[in-house]
């Protein structure tokens, strides 16, 4: 056995390498481990075909929060974040609904499907901000235990309750409700018009096994919302270079202050003795030693997988268990031949620089859930698909195109059948069918597509089920309950064993939360300062 390292971080994803990073940036000896052949985890840039290159999982960036992109100093290793300028959805009846980063033309563009909506839209506008405004500085905090008396635990409290009762008594209750809330109920007390609610409420069920009549989702909503690139508040970009380019720009900074990774190194088991973590044993057999390890794995393939149960308490054990982590989401990568049409936008609109979709009212969102949870994809799909190489060129030869694609609704296991290649090729159709709907020429400019299904996810990236956010963002999951009530602090029950992935606090995306938070409550423990 190896007494090398002071600490291992279990998988390379874009949270274990933030924790790394600031580990090593505090003097620890620290090694990522990753099962795969590079770095990345969900947020990875591949070519499969010719000199095209995927963002095969994730595919924009946003939620990565500003100081972890400064503390870590991830622009001076490659990092280069490429605002998008729109967006729209494409209607059944040949019309359009454009969004726009110009507060006044999306005023503008609201008005044209109801002039009563332009008005609220600044109302919504305001009351989602609030929300952004309360909630954005707990990313970076950790969780207080609401049942310890600890005065770390009774200040973040206080803290808490400040803010809230910050807001004032009406937006008190408000954000009471707010959390507990469907999308399309929290869209109704604003809006009339489908079209509008369709486009303002779909991201409230991306990555998400809900439908948008689900209570939480507005929850969700907001999630998306909290988007940040230098600091406009709701923005979206393209990583260039694919979202590989933020793992790279990590991968980087961790070995520029001595942190070691290794890729093709799967960890089989996490070792504990006397109720301790002590290292792991790698696929293969070999054990490296190390008195602290960071799991970036979910809550369910850590310590279901990883840890032996009869070192865990049985009612840990069962709760994990029941933490849900389900299979919503599909993807797919398309390379094209050049720019697909969209008639039903105008000749030179930015909209096609942004985020497309082709539901054009949540019923027909909620009908595509239906289909889920019989076992079904979604005949009538939502779907998130967007142009990077219309802003970002590196992404595809002079000419052609990368489409990516996100899919609502696939679930992980099929009512009948499995995700065998038959119903992986009838599952891309379908989405391919659907888009071609909007874009007559669109089918006749596709050179490739990699169609991947939650099943596929899981088995390639190894998020449970495929599940993007390693675990549901639903309230019962949330803050001092993600994953477990009692370990919402990064801790186990083992010690020195803890956990920095998306299934903790403050949830999944490409923010590189939980990754900081982590750091800073190990280094704590370790007696040691958190540096930037």
């Amino acid at each position: 056995m190896s007494n090398q390292y002071d600490a291992i971080v279990v998988g390379a994803g874009h949270n274990g390498l933030v924790a790394a990073c600031y580990m090593a940036r505090s003097g620890l000896r620290v090694l990522a481990l990753e099962r795969k052949g590079f770095v990345g985890g969900a947020a990875v840039s591949t070519k499969l075909y010719k000199d095209f290159t995927y963002s095969n999982c994730s595919y924009v960036c946003s939620l990565l929060r500003p100081e972890i992109i400064r503390g870590l100093e991830l622009p001076r290793f490659g990092l280069q974040v490429i605002p998008y300028e729109g967006g729209g959805t494409l209607m059944s009846n040949g019309d359009h609904f454009a969004t726009y980063t110009n507060h006044d033309a999306m005023r503008r563009e609201i008005a044209r499907h109801s002039k009563r909506d332009a008005e609220a839209y600044e109302r919504y506008s305001r009351d989602v901000m609030r929300q952004c405004k309360f909630i954005k500085p707990l990313l970076m905090h950790t969780p207080p235990d609401p049942t310890s008396f600890l005065p770390r635990d009774l200040m973040e409290l206080v803290y808490l309750g400040q803010r809230f009762h910050g807001l004032g008594e009406s937006r008190m209750y408000d954000t009471i409700r707010f959390y507990t809330m469907s999308a399309a109920d929290f869209l109704d007390e604003y809006f009339e018009s489908d079209i509008v609610k369709a486009h303002m409420g779909g991201t409230s069920i991306i990555g998400t096994a809900l439908g948008p009549r689900s209570p939480g989702t507005a929850y969700v909503l907001l999630h998306h919302y909290m988007g940040d690139i230098d600091d406009s508040v709701g923005a979206w970009g393209f990583a260039r270079g694919g979202m590989g380019a933020v793992s790279n720009a990590m991968r980087a900074s961790f070995e520029a202050k001595g942190g070691s990774v290794r890729c093709d190194a799967e960890v089989e088991q996490i070792l504990v003795k006397n109720g301790r973590a002590a290292g792991v044993v790698l696929k293969g057999g070999e054990e490296i030693e190390a008195a602290t390890v960071v799991s970036n794995l979910d809550v369910k393939r850590t310590f279901l997988n990883t840890v032996d149960e009869t070192d865990l308490p049985a009612e840990f054990v069962r709760a994990v268990r029941n933490f849900k982590i389900r299979g919503s989401s599909g993807k797919l990568n398309i390379a094209l031949d050049g720019l697909p049409s969209f008639p039903a936008f105008p000749a030179d609109s930015p909209c096609i620089r942004g985020d497309l979709h082709i539901t054009d009212t949540l019923d027909m969102v909620e009908r595509a859930y239906d289909d889920w949870k019989a076992g079904r994809w979604s005949q009538k799909p939502y779907v998130d698909m967007l142009l990077p190489s219309l802003i970002d060129p590196t992404m595809a030869p002079d000419g052609k195109h990368y489409m990516t694609v996100f899919v609502q609704y696939a679930p992980y296991k099929l009512a009948q059948g499995q995700w065998d290649a038959e119903n992986r090729k009838a599952f891309g159709e379908t989405v391919i069918n659907a888009i071609a709907q909007h874009s007559p020429d669109f089918k006749d400019k596709i050179l490739h597509a990699e169609i991947r299904s939650p099943w596929d996810i899981e088995n390639e990236v190894g998020l449970t089920e495929g599940n993007i956010f390693q675990g549901e963002l639903t309230m019962d999951q949330l803050l001092f309950n993600r994953p477990i009530p009692g370990y919402a602090q990064y801790r186990s029950p083992i010690k020195g064993l803890y956990m920095c992935g998306s299934s903790t606090h403050p949830g999944g995306g490409v923010m590189g939360a939980p990754g900081a938070n982590a750091a800073r409550t190990i280094l704590k423990d370790l007696g040691r300062e958190i540096h930037a």
